[in-house]
């Protein structure tokens, strides 16, 4: 299957697009030679000029969505123009919205989903992609065959959004035919998480607590070491499920993918499922008195210890240095 027009989802939030939505333009520029940038939403134009500078040399654009959710009516719009300009492939970050659009795309168009993407490399005229499975420690690798556009959906921190240096890309509207009930449901309110800091998915620190901590309670000393290194706190999928945090604190295969300069792993045994959403940072520390912890086996540097004495230990010695 040929590459070279590529088209890819970017999320828009009052005109400013998704990391994700930038990572992906960035590969696609390494795919193919014609990358197309897809938005949607009454702001979402205000995007184009940094779709550009990542790659973009066009902007498809669903403005209206007649007040409901993106999903049905930008499929709708997308699978004419598919028809009308037959791209090769269509990638979408594992968003709410890219995978509902993609999910409805896939119906209309009558081509299957390559999910939970981890990795593509172009091979020859095909991209071949690769997904984690058994909890992240095998990966198996797949392709599209046939005809039609493939369709990826990708997760985040796959890959590093960086710019291009290229310049404001042609404009195309996009309207979308009559989806009937479709349609109908409606986002009523947005609430935006209260938090001080750099969001979890884009520190440069993160520090993340596991079930080692013992209580909820201890969790404050993550959240105070995260603060003094100007990171971000985040957690294990065992101290989320114990509601001690909150779900979005959950690093992991189901939480969020994180790839930080330093992360700082405090009382997380390593299960699979984390080391999945983490181990791509640049950096990991691990501290765990457990010394077969298999977080161990993926860490930088090691501290076998109680993180009790340990952790406070860092944050004595931080705050003594102002």
């Amino acid at each position: 299957m040929a590459t070279e027009k590529i088209w890819v989802l970017a999320d828009t939030v009052e005109g400013v697009p998704s990391s994700g939505g930038l990572e992906l333009l960035t590969a696609a520029r390494g795919f193919g030679s014609n990358v197309t940038g897809v938005v949607w939403g009454e702001k979402a134009t205000d995007a184009a000029a940094q779709l550009g500078a990542h790659g973009a040399t066009k902007v498809l654009a669903v403005s209206d969505l007649g007040g409901g959710l993106a999903g049905a009516r930008v499929a709708a719009a997308l699978a004419e123009k598919v028809s009308a300009d037959g791209p090769d492939a269509i990638l979408g970050s594992s968003t709410y919205d890219c995978r509902d659009i993609i999910g409805r795309l896939s119906a209309r168009i009558d081509r299957p989903v390559l999910a939970n993407i981890v990795g593509i490399e172009k091979q020859g005229d095909d991209l071949v992609t690769q997904h984690a499975i058994f909890g992240g420690t095998q990966i198996a690798k797949a392709k599209f065959t046939g005809a039609g556009p493939g369709l990826f959906i990708v997760r985040p921190k796959t890959f590093a959004a960086e710019e291009s240096g290229g310049g404001a890309p042609e404009v195309e509207e996009l309207t979308a035919p009559d989806v009937g009930h479709a349609g109908d449901a409606k986002l009523l309110e947005r609430h935006v998480e209260e938090r001080t800091g750099p969001k979890l998915d884009e520190a440069a620190v993160v520090v993340s607590g596991g079930r080692g901590l013992g209580s909820a309670e201890n969790y404050a000393m993550i959240e105070e070491l995260a603060k003094l290194l100007n990171g971000a706190p985040g957690a294990s999928r065992a101290i989320v499920d114990a509601g001690w945090v909150p779900y979005a604190y959950q690093v992991g295969q189901t939480g969020k993918t994180v790839k930080p300069t330093v992360y700082i792993a405090c009382g997380i045994s390593g299960a699979t499922q984390h080391m999945v959403g983490m181990k791509g940072s640049k950096n990991i520390v691990a501290i765990n008195k457990d010394q077969e912890a298999p977080i161990f086996s993926i860490a930088d540097l090691g501290v076998v210890g109680d993180v009790h004495k340990v952790v406070p230990k860092l944050i004595e010695a931080l705050k003594a240095r102002g």
